[in-house]
């Protein structure tokens, strides 16, 4: 076992926080793999056999995030208020490639699968912020090569970003709290399995319904994000208040 830092907090995030904002999840019934097939546009090979196609999903999902009716919700915003106002570290790590942490306030955050509004050059590996549409003849602006730029975000049978981070996160932390997650993506659903096996950390899980590694957690809340995070986030805060020295403390005897 790892002695967490006393009151360091990592958040996980999923599709289901971002629901509310009028983005579709993937896994519901009325999800995005329920409409398109994920070998279709969300692997290597689907971009290597059809790139127009693979483009034109992400191109008409990057057009509905700039809509102005998409816009952070009482979710993200508490999470981000969470990070200013927590006397320690507050990471989230998220699997949405959606950009509504960072327009409600968050800063210290991991996009593990990437983002919408980013794309990324095959053949210099860059990086670099795109709003507009992406197309197979798109020049990478800082190579000048045409042909090779993709959606930055990781497909499966990739692997996601800044593993070694996330993970020594999670060994250093106090709490770790999944939102709005279905449990059933890996590495992200192998989370608090990691924390409980190497660390005395406090587990909750915030969401619409219980995922498929419920039982895992030490504490659970269910309801809409928007209702359950701001209230949770005013719950930690208040404990800070009380007993910052010894938070995990705090936490146990509510």
């Amino acid at each position: 076992m790892t002695t967490p830092h006393h009151n360091a907090i990592v958040v996980l995030t999923g599709a289901g926080i971002s629901k509310e904002s009028g983005l579709d999840t993937f896994r519901d019934a009325d999800g995005v793999w329920a409409k398109v097939g994920v070998e279709e546009v969300a692997t290597p090979e689907a971009f290597a056999r059809d790139p127009v196609k693979v483009h034109d999903f992400y191109n008409s999902r990057r057009r509905t995030l700039m809509k102005g009716t998409v816009v952070p919700n009482a979710a993200h915003a508490a999470l981000a208020r969470l990070e200013a106002e927590w006397p320690g570290e507050v990471l989230i790590v998220t699997q949405n490639i959606d950009d509504l942490h960072e327009r409600a306030g968050s800063r210290n955050l991991v996009h593990m699968h990437g983002e919408h509004l980013k794309v990324r050059c095959q053949d210099c590996g860059a990086v670099y912020a795109w709003t507009d549409d992406l197309a197979v003849d798109s020049a990478c602006l800082a190579c000048g090569g045409t042909g090779g730029m993709r959606p930055h975000v990781v497909w499966f049978g990739e692997m996601p970003l800044e593993m070694e981070r996330i993970y020594a996160a999670l060994e250093g932390c106090a709490l770790f709290v999944s939102v709005g997650t279905s449990g059933n993506v890996y590495p992200a659903a192998g989370f608090v399995r990691h924390v409980r096996q190497f660390t005395e950390a406090h587990t909750v899980e915030l969401n619409l319904e219980p995922s498929l590694g419920a039982s895992l957690f030490a504490e659970a809340r269910y309801g809409r994000a928007t209702e359950v995070v701001p209230r949770f986030v005013d719950e930690l805060l208040s404990l800070a208040a009380e007993d910052a020295a010894d938070f995990r403390r705090a936490l146990l005897r509510r």
